[in-house]
């Protein structure tokens, strides 16, 4: 079950769903990090998310920094940390905007 807020934001807006889920060609450093030609903004942020938890990537003192390995770093902008509200915000300039 959705919380409400998430319902109506949803309701209100299908293109910010749309944005979310649509399948996308990856641009080839995602492209090998995902595994994947394609795939859209909510899956390659959920491959992202998997991936910084398999390999213990979060600072053990404070949950929402994220110590970047080599190869996290390759699709984000080089950074070695990088805090947890910052991520989906790094991952969606790997996704270029849809002409209107």
């Amino acid at each position: 079950m959705l919380p409400q807020q998430i319902k109506k934001t949803i309701t209100d807006n299908p293109k910010k769903l749309a944005n979310l889920v649509n399948l996308v060609n990856l641009p080839s450093t995602v492209r090998e990090f995902v595994g994947q030609s394609q795939t859209s903004r909510l899956g390659c942020f959920m491959r992202v998310w998997s991936y910084i938890k398999a390999n213990n990537l979060q600072d053990p003192n404070n949950k929402s920094v994220i110590h970047c390995d080599e190869k996290l770093r390759s699709i984000l902008l080089g950074k070695h940390k990088v805090e947890l509200a910052e991520l989906p915000a790094l991952i969606k300039l790997h996704f270029p905007k849809e002409p209107k």
